[in-house]
């Protein structure tokens, strides 16, 4: 007999005691169980928790009373958080691989939020996790970080209840209690049945991209695309997870955002992580010239020059060129990457555009990339394969060009695989 959907509802019962008792009756009357977990330190709880704050604070290799004693002051707040976001993250990693939960659930404010996110984040991906965060209408991404984890606006602050934060409250008691009931159903489409091929993407290398997906899924590969605006983070992780059996890195302007502290910057060193997997890839410098701010006065001053030849992407991002020292760096940039690689490695270049903004008719047609392509060429070990074209990298003949040299890459690997058997 299948049992009833649970959520655990996690949070500091001592402070937010009354909001989380008001969900909990929430979650009940919407027919899941409740698991509660009690991660408050500076007083007793206001309800009763399944599990208390003292085996949360044990998981994280400190005593509760000797340590809420040393909250008092900025510090201990923060010690306070962190400690009880390890010992959270230790019981919900847990639960989850022993399938006794089926979605997690908290509410926060700035404190709050920083405890739960670090502990719902480093749950699987297909694992619902949601926060009513009083920080969720700012920037999300220190919470979320590559994660599915969702955040709901808390609107008011949490603390006490009113026909507002009601309605908002059993909004996300209905949600988790939805996506509980629908857990089992979300893991059935996590069973692997075909080889994963990662491909990065922007706006503009869209219709290349669109074309390489058609072409693998037809050859029997499941495809996930990243869209190259921060989320490069996110395949870089997925990769190190092992979730990942090839990539086509056809996009690759988060380099520059992360140089030049763009909006689309991933936080991270791009490439990093299919030389520490060793998965058969293909490398285009897609977009590679450019970096990008929000609407066009929000472009620094430093930025702000013609020779960035800036191109309003649209109403709320900005596009910038790469000087001709940047686009040197990034060749060799992506050359020492590419001859890095401990799996099958090789390179497409498009020599008559990088991207859309290439195309006739477009502020940057004619813009000479040559720097950029110069010194990728120059700096990649012979061994490379490399095929070049005299397209636009969204013209059919490069996209289907490309594929064809992943599938060689592709055949590698089995080759190798079957030679490391042997």
């Amino acid at each position: 007999m299948s049992r009833t959907p649970v959520v655990c509802l996690a949070g500091t019962l001592d402070t937010k005691g009354t909001e989380y008792a008001y969900v909990r009756d929430a979650l009940v009357a919407a027919g899941v169980d409740v698991l509660v977990v009690d991660c408050g330190v500076l007083g007793e709880p206001y309800i009763t928790p399944d599990v208390p704050a003292s085996e949360i604070a044990s998981r994280a290799g400190i005593d509760l009373a000797d340590f809420a004693q040393s909250v008092e002051g900025a510090g201990g707040r923060t010690l306070a958080v962190s400690k009880m976001s390890e010992g959270l993250r230790s019981l919900l990693s847990e639960l989850a691989a022993e399938g006794r939960i089926d979605t997690v659930l908290g509410l926060g404010g700035t404190g709050g939020t920083d405890l739960l996110s670090g502990a719902f984040k480093n749950l699987e991906i297909g694992v619902p996790k949601l926060i009513v965060s009083t920080m969720a209408s700012n920037n999300t991404r220190p919470y979320v970080g590559h994660s599915d984890m969702m955040m709901m606006n808390a609107v008011t602050d949490i603390a006490g209840l009113n026909r507002i934060s009601k309605q908002v409250l059993i909004n996300a008691a209905h949600a988790a209690a939805g996506m509980a009931r629908g857990y089992e159903t979300t893991r059935s489409h996590a069973r692997a049945s075909k080889p994963l091929i990662a491909v990065s993407m922007f706006g503009v290398t869209t219709p290349g991209v669109m074309r390489i997906r058609e072409k693998l899924e037809a050859g029997g590969f499941e495809v996930v695309t990243f869209h190259a605006v921060g989320e490069g983070a996110g395949m870089e992780h997925l990769i190190d997870s092992g979730a990942i059996d090839g990539l086509i890195d056809y996009t690759l302007p988060e380099i520059l955002n992360h140089w030049n502290r763009g909006i689309f910057d991933p936080g991270c060193e791009r490439m990093d992580a299919a030389i520490r997997a060793g998965i058969p890839q293909v490398v285009v410098p897609g977009a590679a010239e450019c970096f990008n701010f929000g609407a066009r006065d929000t472009v620094p001053a430093e930025f702000d020059t013609d020779e960035r030849n800036i191109i309003i992407h649209n109403p709320n991002v900005t596009s910038l060129l790469a000087t001709a020292d940047e686009m040197r760096r990034l060749g060799e940039y992506v050359a020492d990457h590419v001859n890095r690689a401990t799996g099958p490695v090789a390179v497409g270049i498009p020599t008559d555009g990088l991207d859309n903004y290439f195309r006739s008719g477009s502020q940057w047609h004619g813009v000479d990339v040559t720097p950029l392509l110069d010194a990728l060429r120059a700096g990649l070990d012979p061994s490379v394969e490399v095929v070049e074209r005299h397209t636009n990298i969204n013209d059919p003949e490069f996209a289907d060009a490309v594929h064809e040299l992943f599938m060689k890459q592709w055949a590698r690997r089995s080759e190798l695989t079957a030679a490391a058997a042997g």
